[in-house]
Protein backbone atom coordinates (compact mmCIF):
# COMPACT_ATOMS: atom_id res chain seq x y z
CA UNK A 1 0.00 0.00 0.00
CA UNK A 2 1.48 3.54 -1.04
CA UNK A 3 2.10 5.39 2.23
CA UNK A 4 -0.30 8.67 2.42
CA UNK A 5 0.76 11.70 1.73
CA UNK A 6 0.78 13.99 4.50
CA UNK A 7 -1.05 17.64 3.77
CA UNK A 8 -1.70 20.74 5.28
CA UNK A 9 -5.12 19.62 5.20
CA UNK A 10 -4.21 16.25 7.32
CA UNK A 11 -2.10 18.43 9.38
CA UNK A 12 -5.33 20.90 10.46
CA UNK A 13 -7.25 17.79 10.73
CA UNK A 14 -5.46 16.40 13.30
CA UNK A 15 -4.58 19.23 15.19
CA UNK A 16 -8.69 20.33 15.40
CA UNK A 17 -7.72 23.68 13.51
CA UNK A 18 -8.67 25.27 10.40
CA UNK A 19 -5.93 25.12 7.25
CA UNK A 20 -5.45 28.77 8.24
CA UNK A 21 -4.34 28.58 11.59
CA UNK A 22 -1.57 25.65 10.37
CA UNK A 23 -0.37 28.14 7.50
CA UNK A 24 -0.07 30.84 10.07
CA UNK A 25 1.99 28.62 12.62
CA UNK A 26 3.94 27.55 9.89
CA UNK A 27 4.82 30.97 8.64
CA UNK A 28 5.35 32.26 12.08
CA UNK A 29 2.67 34.42 11.72
CA UNK A 30 2.72 36.14 15.81
CA UNK A 31 -1.63 35.84 15.80
CA UNK A 32 -1.76 32.46 16.75
CA UNK A 33 -2.64 31.67 20.32
CA UNK A 34 0.61 29.88 22.35
CA UNK A 35 -1.38 26.58 23.43
CA UNK A 36 -3.00 26.63 19.50
CA UNK A 37 0.63 26.80 18.51
CA UNK A 38 2.12 23.95 20.69
CA UNK A 39 -0.35 21.99 19.44
CA UNK A 40 -0.15 22.53 15.58
CA UNK A 41 3.78 21.97 16.01
CA UNK A 42 3.46 18.60 18.06
CA UNK A 43 1.13 17.70 14.96
CA UNK A 44 3.44 18.39 12.86
CA UNK A 45 6.45 16.97 14.24
CA UNK A 46 4.26 13.70 15.30
CA UNK A 47 3.36 13.04 11.10
CA UNK A 48 6.63 14.54 10.02
CA UNK A 49 4.86 17.26 7.96
CA UNK A 50 7.19 18.88 5.51
CA UNK A 51 5.93 22.35 3.87
CA UNK A 52 9.06 22.06 1.89
CA UNK A 53 7.86 19.92 -1.66
CA UNK A 54 11.35 19.17 -1.83
CA UNK A 55 12.17 18.33 1.77
CA UNK A 56 8.71 16.19 2.08
CA UNK A 57 10.19 13.36 0.34
CA UNK A 58 13.59 13.06 2.20
CA UNK A 59 13.46 9.66 4.43
CA UNK A 60 16.28 10.88 6.53
CA UNK A 61 14.10 12.81 8.38
CA UNK A 62 16.45 16.15 7.64
CA UNK A 63 15.30 18.97 5.64
CA UNK A 64 19.14 19.53 4.45
CA UNK A 65 18.28 23.58 5.34
CA UNK A 66 19.60 25.92 7.51
CA UNK A 67 18.23 29.33 8.63
CA UNK A 68 19.60 32.29 8.38
CA UNK A 69 18.86 35.32 10.65
CA UNK A 70 20.32 38.82 9.84
CA UNK A 71 19.28 41.75 11.45
CA UNK A 72 19.79 44.67 8.57
CA UNK A 73 20.62 43.01 5.13
CA UNK A 74 21.53 45.98 3.66
CA UNK A 75 24.41 46.14 6.33
CA UNK A 76 27.85 45.00 4.28
CA UNK A 77 29.23 43.22 7.44
CA UNK A 78 26.44 40.94 7.33
CA UNK A 79 26.01 40.95 4.02
CA UNK A 80 29.77 39.77 3.98
CA UNK A 81 29.62 37.40 6.56
CA UNK A 82 26.75 35.49 4.76
CA UNK A 83 28.67 34.93 1.91
CA UNK A 84 30.90 32.83 4.10
CA UNK A 85 28.45 30.72 5.06
CA UNK A 86 26.42 30.42 2.11
CA UNK A 87 29.77 28.85 0.24
CA UNK A 88 30.26 26.39 3.08
CA UNK A 89 26.77 25.71 3.22
CA UNK A 90 27.37 24.59 -0.40
CA UNK A 91 30.06 22.41 0.15
CA UNK A 92 27.72 20.40 2.66
CA UNK A 93 24.73 20.34 0.29
CA UNK A 94 22.83 22.32 2.61
CA UNK A 95 19.73 25.13 1.52
CA UNK A 96 20.18 28.61 3.26
CA UNK A 97 16.88 30.29 4.16
CA UNK A 98 17.47 33.71 4.41
CA UNK A 99 16.36 36.02 6.23
CA UNK A 100 15.81 39.48 7.62
CA UNK A 101 14.94 40.53 11.15
CA UNK A 102 15.42 44.74 10.83
CA UNK A 103 17.02 44.33 14.41
CA UNK A 104 13.60 44.14 15.96
CA UNK A 105 12.59 41.55 18.43
CA UNK A 106 8.87 40.88 17.35
CA UNK A 107 10.15 40.20 13.76
CA UNK A 108 12.81 38.01 14.83
CA UNK A 109 11.01 35.96 16.88
CA UNK A 110 8.56 36.11 14.34
CA UNK A 111 11.01 34.25 11.34
CA UNK A 112 12.88 32.05 13.82
CA UNK A 113 9.36 30.51 14.55
CA UNK A 114 9.15 30.25 10.97
CA UNK A 115 11.78 28.34 10.39
CA UNK A 116 11.20 26.02 13.30
CA UNK A 117 8.15 25.07 11.72
CA UNK A 118 9.68 24.84 8.27
CA UNK A 119 11.99 22.02 10.37
CA UNK A 120 15.37 23.58 9.64
CA UNK A 121 18.60 21.91 10.49
CA UNK A 122 20.26 24.64 12.21
CA UNK A 123 20.11 28.37 12.41
CA UNK A 124 22.49 30.97 12.05
CA UNK A 125 22.15 34.13 13.98
CA UNK A 126 23.65 37.57 13.55
CA UNK A 127 22.75 40.66 15.43
CA UNK A 128 22.74 41.38 19.09
CA UNK A 129 20.83 40.46 21.75
CA UNK A 130 17.79 38.07 21.93
CA UNK A 131 14.45 38.44 23.80
CA UNK A 132 13.32 36.63 26.44
CA UNK A 133 10.55 34.63 24.05
CA UNK A 134 13.52 33.94 21.69
CA UNK A 135 15.66 32.61 24.01
CA UNK A 136 12.94 30.33 25.43
CA UNK A 137 12.32 28.83 22.23
CA UNK A 138 15.96 28.36 21.53
CA UNK A 139 15.83 26.53 24.31
CA UNK A 140 12.97 24.36 23.67
CA UNK A 141 14.11 23.48 20.53
CA UNK A 142 16.39 20.66 19.67
CA UNK A 143 17.79 22.38 16.66
CA UNK A 144 21.10 23.95 16.85
CA UNK A 145 22.00 27.81 16.50
CA UNK A 146 25.40 29.39 16.25
CA UNK A 147 26.11 33.50 16.69
CA UNK A 148 28.05 34.60 14.14
CA UNK A 149 30.11 37.84 14.30
CA UNK A 150 28.69 38.65 17.47
CA UNK A 151 28.01 38.83 21.18
CA UNK A 152 24.35 37.60 22.45
CA UNK A 153 23.24 37.82 26.07
CA UNK A 154 23.09 34.26 25.76
CA UNK A 155 25.73 32.74 26.85
CA UNK A 156 24.79 29.44 26.28
CA UNK A 157 24.85 30.11 22.34
CA UNK A 158 28.30 28.79 20.81
CA UNK A 159 29.03 31.80 19.04
CA UNK A 160 32.05 32.82 16.19
CA UNK A 161 34.00 36.23 16.52
CA UNK A 162 36.89 38.45 17.20
CA UNK A 163 37.67 39.60 20.18
CA UNK A 164 35.62 43.04 20.51
CA UNK A 165 36.48 44.19 23.49
CA UNK A 166 40.77 43.85 22.88
CA UNK A 167 40.31 45.64 19.17
CA UNK A 168 38.74 48.25 20.67
CA UNK A 169 41.21 48.78 23.00
CA UNK A 170 43.75 48.77 21.19
CA UNK A 171 42.32 50.97 18.40
CA UNK A 172 41.74 53.48 20.93
CA UNK A 173 45.07 53.47 22.30
CA UNK A 174 46.22 54.11 18.73
CA UNK A 175 44.34 57.20 18.90
CA UNK A 176 45.30 58.06 22.25
CA UNK A 177 49.04 58.32 21.33
CA UNK A 178 48.32 61.89 19.14
CA UNK A 179 45.27 62.95 20.88
CA UNK A 180 44.28 63.90 24.28
CA UNK A 181 40.55 63.73 23.97
CA UNK A 182 39.16 60.44 21.95
CA UNK A 183 35.57 59.46 22.08
CA UNK A 184 33.86 55.97 21.59
CA UNK A 185 31.06 55.63 18.73
CA UNK A 186 28.68 52.18 19.45
CA UNK A 187 25.40 51.05 18.39
CA UNK A 188 23.65 50.64 21.73
CA UNK A 189 25.27 50.96 24.87
CA UNK A 190 23.37 48.53 26.30
CA UNK A 191 23.22 45.57 23.96
CA UNK A 192 25.88 42.60 25.01
CA UNK A 193 28.64 43.42 22.84
CA UNK A 194 29.26 46.78 23.89
CA UNK A 195 28.23 47.10 27.71
CA UNK A 196 30.65 43.84 28.06
CA UNK A 197 33.22 44.21 25.21
CA UNK A 198 33.91 47.41 23.22
CA UNK A 199 33.07 50.11 26.38
CA UNK A 200 35.05 47.85 28.99
CA UNK A 201 37.69 47.86 25.80
CA UNK A 202 37.49 51.75 25.46
CA UNK A 203 37.77 51.81 29.60
CA UNK A 204 41.16 49.67 29.66
CA UNK A 205 42.81 51.93 27.17
CA UNK A 206 42.33 55.18 28.65
CA UNK A 207 43.03 53.62 31.79
CA UNK A 208 46.34 52.71 30.89
CA UNK A 209 46.79 56.35 29.60
CA UNK A 210 46.34 57.90 32.69
CA UNK A 211 42.96 59.11 31.94
CA UNK A 212 39.28 58.68 33.87
CA UNK A 213 36.80 57.36 32.11
CA UNK A 214 33.82 59.93 31.27
CA UNK A 215 30.56 58.60 29.84
CA UNK A 216 29.45 61.22 27.66
CA UNK A 217 32.45 60.81 25.55
CA UNK A 218 30.25 57.02 24.23
CA UNK A 219 27.98 57.95 21.79
CA UNK A 220 25.09 55.91 20.54
CA UNK A 221 23.95 56.36 16.46
CA UNK A 222 22.70 52.69 16.39
CA UNK A 223 24.59 51.16 13.05
CA UNK A 224 23.08 54.44 10.90
CA UNK A 225 25.20 56.59 8.37
CA UNK A 226 22.11 59.22 9.45
CA UNK A 227 22.73 59.55 12.86
CA UNK A 228 26.62 59.73 12.24
CA UNK A 229 26.03 62.03 10.31
CA UNK A 230 24.06 63.90 12.55
CA UNK A 231 26.29 62.96 15.98
CA UNK A 232 29.21 65.54 14.31
CA UNK A 233 27.88 68.21 15.42
CA UNK A 234 27.68 66.77 19.47
CA UNK A 235 31.19 64.97 18.52
CA UNK A 236 32.67 68.43 17.79
CA UNK A 237 31.21 70.62 21.17
CA UNK A 238 32.51 67.61 23.32
CA UNK A 239 35.99 68.41 22.24
CA UNK A 240 37.45 65.67 21.26
CA UNK A 241 39.43 65.12 18.37
CA UNK A 242 39.23 61.63 17.48
CA UNK A 243 36.67 58.48 16.96
CA UNK A 244 36.37 55.45 17.16
CA UNK A 245 33.34 53.58 15.26
CA UNK A 246 32.07 50.82 15.90
CA UNK A 247 30.21 50.36 12.83
CA UNK A 248 30.87 51.44 8.93
CA UNK A 249 28.24 52.91 8.57
CA UNK A 250 28.17 55.30 11.73
CA UNK A 251 31.99 56.14 10.75
CA UNK A 252 31.00 57.64 7.11
CA UNK A 253 28.29 59.77 8.57
CA UNK A 254 30.28 61.09 11.01
CA UNK A 255 33.10 61.85 8.19
CA UNK A 256 31.00 63.98 5.94
CA UNK A 257 28.70 65.16 8.75
CA UNK A 258 32.52 66.68 9.92
CA UNK A 259 33.63 67.86 6.50
CA UNK A 260 30.40 69.81 5.46
CA UNK A 261 31.27 71.61 8.67
CA UNK A 262 34.57 72.31 8.23
CA UNK A 263 36.44 69.95 9.85
CA UNK A 264 39.82 68.01 7.94
CA UNK A 265 40.20 64.83 8.53
CA UNK A 266 42.60 63.58 9.59
CA UNK A 267 44.64 67.02 10.39
CA UNK A 268 42.04 67.82 12.54
CA UNK A 269 40.32 64.82 13.69
CA UNK A 270 41.29 61.20 13.51
CA UNK A 271 38.80 58.39 12.47
CA UNK A 272 39.22 54.30 13.11
CA UNK A 273 36.29 52.69 12.39
CA UNK A 274 35.59 48.97 13.31
CA UNK A 275 34.37 46.62 10.67
CA UNK A 276 36.51 47.11 7.42
CA UNK A 277 33.36 46.31 4.98
CA UNK A 278 33.70 48.13 1.40
CA UNK A 279 32.19 50.99 3.05
CA UNK A 280 35.62 51.86 4.57
CA UNK A 281 37.38 52.23 1.43
CA UNK A 282 34.73 54.30 -1.12
CA UNK A 283 34.98 57.42 1.70
CA UNK A 284 37.12 60.41 1.36
CA UNK A 285 39.41 60.11 3.05
CA UNK A 286 39.68 56.05 3.16
CA UNK A 287 39.10 54.99 6.45
CA UNK A 288 41.62 53.41 8.82
CA UNK A 289 39.93 50.25 10.31
CA UNK A 290 40.18 46.98 12.73
CA UNK A 291 40.26 44.34 9.88
CA UNK A 292 37.86 41.03 10.46
CA UNK A 293 37.74 38.16 8.89
CA UNK A 294 34.27 38.06 8.41
CA UNK A 295 34.36 35.53 5.33
CA UNK A 296 36.16 33.01 7.80
CA UNK A 297 34.03 34.25 10.66
CA UNK A 298 30.68 33.28 8.22
CA UNK A 299 32.62 29.57 7.49
CA UNK A 300 33.66 28.67 10.42
CA UNK A 301 29.86 29.45 11.97
CA UNK A 302 28.56 27.20 8.84
CA UNK A 303 31.03 24.25 9.95
CA UNK A 304 30.73 24.29 13.26
CA UNK A 305 26.92 24.55 12.57
CA UNK A 306 26.87 21.41 10.51
CA UNK A 307 29.02 19.64 13.14
CA UNK A 308 26.34 20.34 15.82
CA UNK A 309 23.64 19.19 13.23
CA UNK A 310 25.41 15.52 12.66
CA UNK A 311 24.72 12.18 14.36
CA UNK A 312 27.63 12.98 16.48
CA UNK A 313 26.23 16.55 17.94
CA UNK A 314 26.42 15.12 21.26
CA UNK A 315 30.04 15.01 20.75
CA UNK A 316 30.13 18.48 19.02
CA UNK A 317 28.60 19.96 22.02
CA UNK A 318 30.67 18.46 24.36
CA UNK A 319 33.77 20.01 22.35
CA UNK A 320 32.18 23.32 22.36
CA UNK A 321 31.96 23.36 26.35
CA UNK A 322 35.70 22.82 26.43
CA UNK A 323 35.77 26.20 25.01
CA UNK A 324 34.93 28.82 27.64
CA UNK A 325 31.86 30.28 26.67
CA UNK A 326 31.68 27.76 23.53
CA UNK A 327 33.16 30.76 21.70
CA UNK A 328 35.40 30.33 18.26
CA UNK A 329 37.58 34.01 18.70
CA UNK A 330 38.99 34.56 15.33
CA UNK A 331 42.01 37.04 14.90
CA UNK A 332 41.74 40.85 14.18
CA UNK A 333 44.33 43.27 13.04
CA UNK A 334 44.45 46.87 11.63
CA UNK A 335 44.38 48.22 8.16
CA UNK A 336 45.61 52.09 8.27
CA UNK A 337 44.53 54.26 5.57
CA UNK A 338 43.88 58.08 5.19
CA UNK A 339 41.32 58.76 8.15
CA UNK A 340 44.31 58.68 10.54
CA UNK A 341 47.50 60.64 10.59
Amino acid sequence: MEKQTITIYTVANEAHVSMATVSRVVNGNPNVKPDTRKKVLEVIKKLNYRPNAVARGLASKKTTTVGVVIPDITNDYFAELALGIDDIATMYKYNMILTNSDADDKKALQVVRSMFAKQVDGIIFMGHDISDELREEFENSTVPVVVAGSVTNDEELPAVRIDYQKATEEAVTRLLKKNQKVALVVGSKSSTINAQQRIPGYQAALKAAGQKYDESLVFEAHDSYDEGYALAEKVMKSGVTAVFSSDDGIAAGLLNGLNDRGVTVPDDFEIITGNDTKLATVTRPMMTSVTLPLYDIGAVSMRLLTKLMSEDRETAEADAEQDENSNVILQHGFVDRQSTK
